[in-house]
């Protein structure tokens, strides 16, 4: 539903008329490299744990409404999900017996909604720089040898940026930016094993963007 809004809300802005109402509207391609640690650990102290880079390219969507010359405020969001490479392992746990049984885990993880709610200042006609607040929804996938299974959880985090702004006679603009995201941290446990739980450190992420828009 959020989606549906969300292109209702962007359909409507572009068949407004052209005199100035302060908004701009826009479509923006991404590509960003994120890294984040993760572990799992279970109720017998046995802990495993793993760090990963991750290069993705997205596209998203932009409202914004200027506050005189200098500020305006914005809603970016990601209307697809972005999904992690699959991580496959195999461990030897312990059965009923005490004798090490082999297993294999497999975890893949989804990023959705995507949101970011930022503030902008222009510092000169066309640098800008900007600081925002960045929602996602974790959406896990796992088959694990222990059997857990996990909810899906959500992170939120900070974003900072610096950027160029290239307004045109019709409305028209261009945009070209570079941010740091940080996400955070989160922890969910297990559904099935209260003693069992999963943890993502440090999900962060350098992103390079490119937008256009026009302006009303």
């Amino acid at each position: 539903m959020k989606k549906i809004i969300l292109s209702l809300i962007f359909s409507s802005f572009l068949i407004l008329p052209a005199y100035s109402l302060g908004l701009n509207v826009g479509v923006s391609g991404t590509a960003a490299v994120f890294h984040a640690s993760g572990s799992e650990e279970e109720g017998t102290g046995e802990k495993s744990s793993e760090d990963a880079t991750g290069v993705a390219t997205f596209g998203s969507i932009f409202v914004e409404k200027t506050l005189g010359s200098r500020f305006l405020i914005g809603v970016d969001y990601v209307p697809s999900a972005l999904s992690s490479a699959t991580a496959e392992n195999d461990r030897f746990d312990k059965t009923a017996t005490e004798t090490p049984a082999a297993v294999k885990n497999s975890v893949k993880v989804d990023f959705d909604n995507l949101t970011t709610y930022y503030v902008a200042f222009n510092v000169t006609e066309n640098m800008y720089v900007k600081v925002g607040a960045v929602t996602v929804d974790i959406i896990t996938n796992e088959k694990l040898g222990t059997g857990s299974t996990y909810k899906n959880t959500d992170m939120s985090g900070e974003t900072y940026g610096l950027g160029y702004n290239a307004s045109f006679d019709n409305g028209m603009f261009a945009r070209f930016e570079g941010t740091y995201t940080d996400f955070g941290s989160a922890s969910v446990t297990s559904s099935t094993n209260t003693d069992n739980k999963i943890s993502m450190k440090n999900l962060e992420g350098a992103m390079g963007k490119i937008s256009i828009g026009k302006s009303f």
